[in-house]
């Protein structure tokens, strides 16, 4: 079968790294894919370098590149397939495609809402939790505004038919409504009661200041409840989502939104990103012989190619 590699951005948090590296390993022992590694593009061990490099030294020259992401900003969009073009200069002959962002998508729907029922427990019935919850989903946050309507986009699907009482998106970085806006917002539309969902697969920095910020506002408000909830982890469902990807890239038709991609259509406010060439992050642990983890520019043109 085709190798996988599940690409991860990469985190200064341990448990973080512990979390990717279990699905990984959750997604391996299941058996459905035949060989899977997984790495990282910055920050983190192991290097994308050193996983694509064991699936080339057990024989693998066309492989799956999966982007563990949420949404299509510039780490899928540029990042990793910029570091994918590295690997395919190192390794002659090796070939690959390219899965889709993960969300959105029912599945990481569901385990959103099984956490926020987590962060409920202990209160009165289910419906009644939900009729009188208010929900502040909280993305990553990206200079990409596509990115960024994609998380309000889950938000809308959050809400739709599961009888919360509304769920508003924000951010922690790089975008409004921040966390405290958000939750300002819903005070201010009478909410006593607000979930703090962390939009985020797995534990890290940015995680750790939405729990902070929402302590501080809750301290602030001694009359309203506000709680947060886990962030989705390493869960079966994850793991159904990867195969689910995995097999499209094999044999589906991936068609990715270029309607409202700013590195292909001139978007107010960023018109400097049309076209804009691609570069790889640099990891500590990838020889590349010098090291900057700034961000680049997020070109198109991979997003296009893909393999």
């Amino acid at each position: 079968m085709t190798g996988l590699v599940i690409v991860g951005h990469g985190t200064r948090s341990a448990a973080g790294v512990d979390q990717f590296a279990a699905l990984v390993e959750r997604v391996r022992r299941r058996g459905e894919i035949g060989d899977v590694e997984g790495g990282f593009i910055e920050l983190s061990r192991p290097p994308l370098t050193d996983a694509v490099g064991t699936l080339v030294g057990r024989g693998h020259r066309n492989l799956v590149a999966l982007p563990l992401v949420l949404t299509g900003a510039g780490h899928g969009k540029g990042d990793i397939p910029a570091a994918m073009a590295r690997e395919q200069q190192r390794h002659p002959g090796l070939t690959y495609r390219y899965g889709r962002p993960l969300g959105p998508h029912p599945l990481l729907h569901t385990a959103l809402e099984e956490r926020i029922d987590a962060a409920l427990a202990g209160t009165t019935s289910a419906d009644a939790d939900r009729a009188g919850t208010w929900v502040a989903l909280i993305g990553r946050g990206s200079t990409d505004p596509d990115a960024n309507a994609e998380v309000a986009k889950v938000a809308r699907l959050l809400w739709e038919g599961r009888g919360y009482a509304g769920v508003e998106p924000g951010f922690i970085s790089l975008a409004e409504p921040s966390v405290p806006a958000v939750l300002e917002r819903l005070r201010r539309l009478g909410a006593r009661r607000i979930v703090v969902a962390p939009y985020f697969l797995f534990a890290g920095v940015l995680p750790d200041r939405i729990v902070a910020q929402s302590a501080e506002f809750a301290a602030a408000h001694p009359n309203l409840d506000v709680r947060v909830a886990d962030v989705i982890g390493d869960c079966d469902a994850l793991a159904d989502l990867v195969r689910e990807r995995y097999d499209e890239a094999l044999g589906g038709d991936i068609r990715m939104n270029c309607d409202t991609c700013a590195y292909r259509v001139l978007m107010p406010g960023f018109a400097d990103k049309v076209g804009r060439p691609q570069q790889p992050h640099d990891h500590p642990d990838d020889p590349v012989g010098h090291h900057h983890h700034h961000h680049h520019g997020h070109g198109a043109i991979a997003v296009a190619t893909g393999s």
